[in-house]
């Protein structure tokens, strides 16, 4: 086991288990813990003895999303979060091996475009998400104008986003946004069970059947992200960015005027 910045990581077999671990700030997303796992997954590309990736947070959530408090807006402005945000789904999305999501509580913002750039996701009864972007002034980024759209189609992927509207674990289930749901008491057995199938299978057949279904249902991933990089840039300009965030951490209602 290693520890990195904000992320711990631990072998098992040929399970790499990633947990986001800022429990205090339910596990909401530094640039330390997206550049280590980003990091991790790539290392994982040449490392023939892992299978599977598990990738899950510690305590009460999944990922709140950026860490506000932290967050530099001359970052977001530049683009360099962003660069870091497409990394890490980057390297989720193009690893020739399966990615295993397992949530429990929030998943936001960045915190679901994560779990929703894995290739299967098991939600916990206490499992939400949310695409909260456009509370803050922003848009939503980490890919999810694509993989939300690819996962659950366009009506429901614009309720999503441009009401910042949470969906429980069920709703999210019943939409297609995540492949499980559990019982609180099945869901660590689920997970397991689902990963040592994983561990268990023909890797050359999944990293196949992986990248074809990818090539099928997100051909304009990158171009998405570029999309994106580029509209997050120029919002994060704007005094409604500001307010947003300002709302956000003095926990009011947001006042948008457009400029």
């Amino acid at each position: 086991m290693s520890a990195l910045t904000d992320l711990s990581v631990t072998r098992e077999g040929g399970i790499l288990r990633l947990r986001l671990d800022r429990p205090h700030s339910l596990n909401s997303a530094s640039p330390a813990m997206v550049e280590g796992l980003a990091l991790a997954l790539e290392e994982a590309v040449t490392d023939d003895s892992v299978r599977v990736v598990h990738l899950t947070g510690e305590g009460r959530a999944f990922c709140s999303g950026a860490d506000l408090a932290g967050l530099d807006p001359a970052r977001v402005a530049d683009g360099s979060a962003m660069v870091l945000a497409n990394r890490a789904i980057r390297a989720i999305t193009t690893l020739d091996k399966p990615v295993l999501a397992a949530v429990s509580g929030p998943a936001a913002g960045f915190g679901c475009a994560l779990a929703l750039a894995c290739d299967l996701v098991v939600a916990h009864p206490s499992a939400s998400f949310s695409l909260s972007f456009t509370r803050l002034g922003l848009m939503p980024d980490g890919a999810t104008t694509a993989t939300v759209a690819a996962s659950i189609g366009r009506a429901r992927a614009m309720r999503m986003a441009l009401l910042a509207e949470k969906f429980d674990a069920t709703e999210a289930y019943l939409a297609g946004l995540v492949t499980h749901v559990t019982t609180e008491d099945t869901y660590d057995e689920v997970v397991e069970v689902l990963l040592a199938k994983l561990e268990a299978g023909a890797p050359l057949a999944l990293a196949a059947t992986k990248k074809a279904i990818n090539a099928a249902t997100l051909p304009h991933l990158e171009q998405a992200m570029e999309t994106e990089h580029r509209g997050q840039s120029l919002l994060a300009r704007t005094k409604d960015v500001v307010e947003g965030v300002s709302a956000f951490v003095e926990r009011r209602a947001a006042v948008f005027r457009g400029e």
